[in-house]
């Protein structure tokens, strides 16, 4: 859980101001984004709430790597989007 914990302080704060402005951005060339905006918003919820060792996130990543096809990023996207993906992923690998 170590890692995890450091891979989230090393990108958390970067994908609470990232999701919002790609699902602004591209939520209507890119509709799956707007999943992986309410899916971000549910894990960013459980990670704070609580104080918990490990929070149960699997679900939520596991729904995250269904939306984007295992993170796979879209040809017409900006740096900003690649960028969400691959910290999300690197988050997701912490995890497990």
């Amino acid at each position: 859980m170590k890692k995890f914990n450091e891979v989230k302080e090393r990108f958390f704060e970067k994908l609470e101001q990232y999701v919002p402005i790609v699902a602004r951005v591209h939520g209507a060339s890119h509709p799956e984004f707007y999943d992986v905006h309410r899916v971000f918003n549910e894990l960013k919820e459980k990670i704070n709430a609580g104080k918990i060792e490990k929070p149960e996130l699997e679900n939520l990543f596991k729904r995250l790597r269904e939306i984007t096809d295992n993170y796979t990023v879209p040809e017409d996207v900006c740096e900003t989007y690649e960028a969400v993906y691959n910290m999300l992923e690197e988050l997701d690998k912490a995890y497990h």
